[in-house]
């Protein structure tokens, strides 16, 4: 029976994602007020395979509409960055010998958002025709890549067209705390206020 219900609600969820991108209200950035073009599309971690095929299915049918989507894999990219800079084999060489924290610290000084990661995002803004940026892989990279720092570095690089994060976790607003990106339901230090949720938007 569960299944049953989870498979619609992946098809209701299909549909709606697909009217709202290829929507003209969406591509042309309308009722934004002065905030950017940045949407959250929240999920459970445990539907993570279901909301990787919706999101190339969802890809195909866009692109089958004529809009054209620019795909960033945060943890492809990083992998790239780090071969492009001849550091990915003393990665995996010292990984079992190095403590988390030590890993986690050279991680976050290679893969840095506003020094290498959003710079590398720029590069591949500049270089293709696209109406509609995904942004995907952010559980693969935590703790090195935050969520909300790469959103931060974007806002001045990808404010032309807009941008999803496909996001495990909640993506909660409140009077009291603001605006929170909890990653997996459980980490809630990821503030991050400028984005709306996808599934609230108007068709």
């Amino acid at each position: 029976m569960n299944l049953v219900v989870s498979k619609n609600n992946m098809k209701e969820r299909f549909h709606h994602l697909f009217s709202v991108i290829a929507g003209k209200r969406f591509l042309q950035k309308q009722g934004l007020g002065n905030e950017v073009p940045f949407f959250i599309c929240p999920f459970k971690p445990e539907e993570s395979v279901e909301m990787e095929q919706l999101q190339k299915q969802l890809v195909n049918r866009l692109e089958q509409s004529g809009v054209r989507v620019l795909e960033i894999n945060l943890y492809d990219l990083s992998v790239k960055l780090l071969k492009e800079r001849e550091i990915w084999e003393q990665i995996l060489s010292v990984e079992q010998s190095t403590s988390k924290a030590e890993l986690k610290e050279l991680l976050q000084g290679v893969l840095d958002p506003e020094t290498h990661l959003v710079p590398a995002v720029a590069s591949q803004i500049k270089s293709t025709e696209f109406d509609v940026m995904f942004i995907s892989g952010v559980g693969q990279v935590f703790p090195y890549i935050r969520s909300h720092n790469v959103l931060n570095n974007l806002q001045s690089t990808a404010k032309e067209k807009p941008t999803v994060m496909f996001f495990p976790g909640d993506y909660t607003h409140s009077l009291e705390s603001g605006a929170s990106l909890d990653l997996f339901g459980r980490l809630h230090d990821d503030k991050y206020y400028r984005a709306f949720n996808i599934f609230h938007c108007e068709v």
